[in-house]
């Protein structure tokens, strides 16, 4: 559910759906038009932001009911995944199965769930200023990142509910080496995740679609133009696709020495198939990059893109999970 909904954002960017839907209502907004004079409404309110002057004036009905409906669906399927995990916890808190400390976390996740959709919200608005026919790359990374944390936490949980006990990894010394390289890893995917959020918000990924190099240079012409320094990291677009290249790189070679040092070593069969998965991940998620690039962001492409990006978090994410015994080398209760 959780993979769906970090697709369907991704659909939504890059079909420019995401600023059809004029207003926020947590609750009747799950109730589409119904109407053709609900619709009329609707269409009137999208003709008065800029980006139906600027990208898409003379825009029918039709076309703006296909945006609508991926947009809808984006939020529909938000309060689905939150009332999905009411309705299970108060289940499973009836039938007693539920320990005080997963309630409560249950809970905080549900409160997240609506603050995300809130940040999203906020994210939105930023598209209805005058001369804007986008969101901020800042919000959308905002947003792009609240999910990702909501949703390694959530995968973090399910996890200590499935494996309770912690998994004894019989080669303490190389479990420790390569938990130690995998939270390196792991920073760098999430950096690599937040640098394409960028990438994504400043449209960068349209330009320099040429690789390895960029349009024949190493390091592109303006890359430091902006000022401050650190500006060019955000909104400076031969920088922000540069960094996005450079953080996907590098990842791709700490994962390799993840699996370099995992790969031989007896770290218990969870470890060990979360290592080699990993090390496949990672060159599949470099080459669907790569590929984005080269074709110039088709939708599809982008989509898939951001949503393997996830997975590949998941997996390491497991992975780690899989070696919380690397300290201990023997198996002990824990979550």
């Amino acid at each position: 559910m959780l993979l769906g909904m970090i697709a369907l954002g991704g659909a939504t960017r890059l079909t420019g759906s995401g600023l059809s839907i004029m207003d926020w209502r947590p609750v009747t907004g799950m109730i589409p038009p119904l109407s053709h004079a609900e619709w009329e409404r609707q269409f009137a309110l999208y003709q008065n932001i800029p980006q139906y002057k600027i990208l898409h004036d003379g825009f029918g009905l039709a076309g703006f009911q296909k945006i609508f409906w991926l947009e809808w669906t984006h939020r529909f399927w938000g309060r689905v995944i939150g009332l999905y995990l009411m309705v299970r916890l108060v289940m499973f808190a009836v039938q007693g199965v539920l320990t005080r400390g997963l309630i409560i976390r249950l809970l905080v996740f549900f409160v997240l769930g609506g603050l995300q959709g809130a940040i999203g919200w906020f994210m939105v608005a930023s598209g209805f200023r005058e001369g804007s026919t986008a969101v901020e790359p800042v919000r959308l990374v905002l947003h792009l990142s609240a999910a990702l944390i909501l949703y390694v936490a959530i995968l973090w949980t399910a996890l200590s509910v499935r494996y309770p006990r912690v998994e004894a990894v019989p080669d303490a010394v190389a479990g420790r080496r390569t938990r130690g390289l995998l939270h390196g890893a792991l920073g760098l995917v999430a950096l690599t995740i937040i640098a394409g959020g960028f990438t994504a918000g400043t449209h960068a990924g349209f330009v320099f679609n040429t690789f390895p190099l960029m349009d024949g240079h190493l390091i592109p012409e303006g890359y430091a133009k902006l000022s401050p320094f650190w500006f060019n990291w955000i909104a400076n677009i031969p920088a922000v696709q540069f960094d996005h290249r450079l953080l996907a790189t590098v990842t791709v070679l700490m994962i390799g020495g993840v699996v370099l040092s995992g790969v031989r070593a007896d770290l218990g069969p969870r470890a060990h198939a979360g290592v080699a998965l990993l090390g496949w991940a990672v060159l599949i998620q470099y080459a669907l990059g790569v590929t984005t690039l080269l074709l110039v962001v088709p939708a599809w492409a982008g989509t898939v893109h951001q949503t393997f990006a996830a997975v590949l978090l998941g997996i390491g994410v497991f992975t780690m999970h899989a070696l919380r015994g690397a300290k201990r080398g023997r198996v002990v209760s824990g979550g």
